[in-house]
């Protein structure tokens, strides 16, 4: 083995460590944070939400909005914080000290129930920590130092969900869209390795619990059927958040007033609709249980989105994953439970609110592989409801090209 080779493996040992610290280190706090907002102690943040006086459910959101818009305000006025992939990308350095800092505002805000996803700052802080970690291994090539990078960020995201394959394609195909051996044998290597150290917090189990609900493989073809509305959504999404990224409060101090404004509106809406706030595992958790009405459905299919919007033109950070997770979850159970209710049917909920998000998580990343092996570790069903959530994302991606054919 070549010494290049040794200091790359020397590295991809390294980073799954570092990203495993990061992936620990970002649940800690968010939960600390969770449970300071909405004053519980065991129990889940809907729990904790539902639990919580109407005056602490409004306020909560507002008052973590305005510390974390205060951060983001000083922060930007010193120096810039690019988006993670577009540092990858123009291989840049990924300094420590703005990225964790920008990370640690992100954990504030969602934590505090902002509607944004929290697997933004746990890859953020794993790049850094990487790019520091391994920077005294002289012999990396420009590429290596790319996939390493890409690596952290998706093992990163693999440790706070506890899914190493998820986060292993992550790095591959989201960040470096590529199958190369090299990196996808040092993604897989370094997301084990910070799900393993990320355990210490998840332990190791599942972000979501699977009901004991039989299926039928004919469910395949009902997550096929669901292709062109995962597509709608999906595209839907990308464009109120393109618009409103456009919008974005970015240096201005009235983003501390905005985003606490969002924070308050977030809170006003969890008075009726308490799964609203945080990044969206709320919505996934009733939805496997069936918890969703209709009508609750069709709120959720469209609050959440704009929520989230909301947050974005007001300057916040934070990640894209779970909030287009929880909205593709909401389009799913809308159609199932319509179904059910005109048909007289008996569909498996659990499975097409899940077929829902990875149909549109497919379309939002443009990763239909990923995005099916994400949703399945998510929640670990049976294996061979993998088959649905592949046909699902496949076929929501299929019409993306199609749509992006004829147009171009």
């Amino acid at each position: 083995m070549s010494r290049r080779n040794v200091d790359f493996l020397c590295a991809v040992v390294i980073v799954g460590l570092l990203a495993g610290v990061a992936g620990l280190a970002t649940t800690l706090v968010l939960r600390f944070v969770e449970h300071l907002t909405y004053h519980y102690t065991f129990a889940t943040l809907l729990q904790g939400v539902t639990g919580s006086s109407p005056v602490r459910r409004a306020l909560g959101p507002m008052v973590g909005g305005g510390l974390a818009g205060l951060g983001w305000w000083l922060l930007r006025s010193r120096t810039d914080v690019p988006s993670l992939s577009a540092a990858i990308a123009n291989r840049q350095r990924i300094r420590l000290l703005p990225f964790g800092v920008d990370a640690a505002l992100q954990v504030m805000v969602v934590g505090s129930g902002a509607s944004l996803g929290r697997e933004g700052a746990p890859r953020q802080l794993a790049a850094a920590l990487a790019d520091l970690g391994v920077g005294w291994l002289k012999r990396l090539s420009v590429r290596d130092r790319e996939i390493l990078l890409a690596c952290a960020a998706g093992a990163g995201l693999g440790a706070v969900y506890a899914v190493p394959f998820g986060g292993a394609l992550f790095a591959v195909r989201v960040v470096l869209n590529t199958w190369h051996p090299r990196a996808l044998g040092a993604a897989l290597i370094t997301s084990s390795l910070a799900v393993s150290v990320g355990s210490l917090a998840t332990h190791d189990k599942p972000s979501l619990v699977w009901p004991s609900l039989h299926g039928s493989y004919l469910l395949t073809g009902y997550a096929l059927a669901l292709a062109p509305l995962t597509f709608a959504v999906g595209w839907g999404f990308n464009r109120i958040m393109a618009a409103a990224r456009a919008r974005a409060l970015i240096r201005s101090w009235v983003l501390i007033p905005a985003i606490a404004g969002a924070g308050l509106l977030t809170g006003i809406c969890s008075h009726w609709w308490p799964d609203l706030p945080g990044n969206g595992r709320s919505i996934l958790t009733v939805s496997l249980d069936s918890g969703l009405t209709w009508a609750a459905a069709a709120v959720v299919l469209i609050l959440k989105p704009l929520l989230t919007a909301v947050f974005l033109g007001a300057g916040a950070a934070g990640g894209m994953l779970t909030p287009a997770l929880a909205t593709g979850a909401a389009a799913g159970s809308l159609v199932v439970l319509s179904i059910n209710s005109v048909a007289g049917t008996q569909l498996h909920v659990a499975a097409i609110s899940l077929a829902g998000a990875a149909g549109v998580l497919a379309v939002t990343q443009r990763a239909p592989v990923w995005a099916a092996v994400f949703v399945w570790e998510l929640a670990a069903p049976p294996v061979w409801l993998l088959l649905v959530f592949f046909g699902a994302a496949l076929g929501a991606h299929g019409l993306r090209l199609l749509v992006e054919r004829d147009r171009g």
